[in-house]
């Protein structure tokens, strides 16, 4: 009995092939809106991850205060703070420093400007950065022109399995020694891109490649991630007495930690997906009305036949679930179709370039499980009607 009232809802529908797709649009429309909500959303979260994967939650990152409204003319914020923050400090676990500019590099033919840092040893730990081949330089290599390059700056300089260890670069004119080179990380410091840097000496970096073109950041760790508010507050007065800054004086640094940066950034990505998602579900209740609309519709023109059927011994319940069956079909198949078009279209986009989006389960299996709902919720109603007619009323209608 279940399979015959399927088969006729499923003829009553393909009998009315362009109302039946009318109906159906607006699912299909929403479902793969669903789908490209989460795949923007999860796109979003990974970009998160990859740009913060290099920091853990005890990090603290000190940068200059960058002309923020309030603060000193200019930031005395330099190198020099590390051994006053490892000195001074009961929280901090390591600290490091860096410094950050642009220079033009060449090698053989190829000339490009990339990103340069100058650093110690203890950075590449702080920041999580492991070696493909080679070695980072040490503490007695702090006056020695070496370099440790990127996986994007080996990808642009050499041929993939071309050796580069103890390949020389032109550096801003200086002749510098690659002695090894980094794992692709696809993280973040700041603006940096770890990939796409050049790592030499602190010394040699600031003395005689980037200068007073450099811009300075401190990378710290905290011994505890219950301490990095207490770290903060305590770093933060290091550095105004470092700096001799008055009481009234603004900081002439800014101090961000990986936790507040990442929860940041992941709070935007959710309030995006979240408000999309909002966007795509209106776009499902407007279908689920224009089924419901459709199903009246059917009902009205259907009405002797209705009539035909209750007299004939149909159930009441048999024209309730006939009809039903009918929302549930269009919507359900309506879903698959989304989905089918929704998923397809996640590759080609992010291969274009247009936007950033990642495969997610959660975005078919929600939108195609609130289609369903949709079909089930607005279908109900109309079916119900149909089943409650008066059997003489109907057979009377014209």
């Amino acid at each position: 009995m279940r399979f015959e009232i399927f088969k006729m809802a499923f003829e009553s529908l393909f009998s009315n092939k362009t109302r039946s797709f009318l109906s159906m649009l607006g699912i299909i429309i929403g479902v793969a809106t669903v789908i490209a909500v989460f795949a923007i959303g999860q796109a979003a979260r990974n970009a998160v991850d990859e740009q913060f994967s290099g920091l853990s939650a005890k990090s603290i990152m000190v940068m200059g205060a960058g002309g923020r409204p309030g603060a000193t003319a200019s930031s005395k914020l330099s190198l020099d703070d590390v051994p006053a923050i490892k000195e001074n400090s009961t929280y901090i676990e390591s600290a490091t420093g860096m410094v950050q500019g642009n220079g033009t590099v060449s090698y053989n033919s190829i000339e490009s400007s990339v990103s340069l840092v100058g650093t110690d040893p203890d950075y590449f730990s702080v920041s999580n950065l492991d070696l493909e081949k080679g070695r980072f330089f040490d503490e007695d290599e702090t006056k020695d022109k070496v370099a440790v390059i990127g996986s994007d700056v080996y990808s642009a300089f050499f041929e993939e399995g071309e050796e580069a260890i103890g390949v020389i670069l032109t550096i801003a004119g200086k002749k510098i020694e690659i002695i090894g080179v980094l794992k692709e990380s696809g993280g973040t410091l700041g603006r940096l891109s770890k990939d796409e840097a050049i790592y030499i000496p602190y010394l040699i970096a600031n003395s005689s490649i980037l200068g007073d073109r450099a811009q300075t950041m401190l990378a710290l760790e905290v011994n505890n991630v219950d301490n990095v508010e207490l770290a903060t507050e305590e770093v933060t007065e290091i550095l105004r007495e470092e700096h001799g800054l008055k009481a009234s004086a603004e900081d002439d640094f800014r101090i961000f930690d990986a936790g507040s940066m990442v929860g940041a950034a992941q709070d935007s990505a959710e309030l995006m997906s979240t408000i999309l998602t909002l966007v795509a579900a209106i776009t499902l209740v407007v279908s689920g009305i224009g089924i419901m609309n459709v199903m009246f519709v059917t009902v009205a023109e259907r009405t002797k036949e209705i009539g035909i059927a209750k007299a004939i011994g149909g159930k009441q319940a048999d024209i309730l679930s006939q009809f039903l069956m009918e929302s549930v079909i269009l919507s359900t198949i309506g879903g698959l179709i989304g989905v089918i078009l929704g998923q397809s279209a996640i590759p080609i986009i992010s291969n274009l370039n247009i936007l950033a989006m990642a495969s997610s389960f959660t975005g078919p299996l929600l939108g195609f499980s609130f289609s369903a709902l949709v079909g089930i919720t607005f279908g109900f109603y109309p079916a119900l009607k149909a089943s409650r007619l008066d059997p003489v009323d109907a057979l009377r209608s014209e």
